[in-house]
């Protein structure tokens, strides 16, 4: 035997008969907060920004790694010419 009940209600009306809390005004709040923080976060992506933020690193970065590669070069070259 096979009972089927269909019941048309909101969901409002479902979350109030069932007993769980509404969490819109929570859900809301967040939101708020989420988009705040990533119109914030917005500024912080400016090209320009980026540029100044990044450059100087990148650049301190590629000058240690062509230290390395001389060091490298020079040391293979100085252990091949004593041989």
């Amino acid at each position: 035997m096979k009972i089927t009940v269909d019941i048309d209600c909101t969901p409002e009306e479902a979350r109030h008969f069932l007993g769980l809390p509404d969490v819109k005004p929570m859900q809301d709040a967040m939101m708020r907060e989420i988009q705040d923080r990533m119109h914030a976060n917005l500024q912080a992506m400016d090209p320009e920004t980026m540029l100044k933020t990044w450059l100087p690193a990148g650049l301190q970065g590629m000058e240690q790694m062509q230290k390395m590669f001389w060091s490298q070069m020079a040391s293979a070259l100085g252990q091949e010419g004593r041989k």
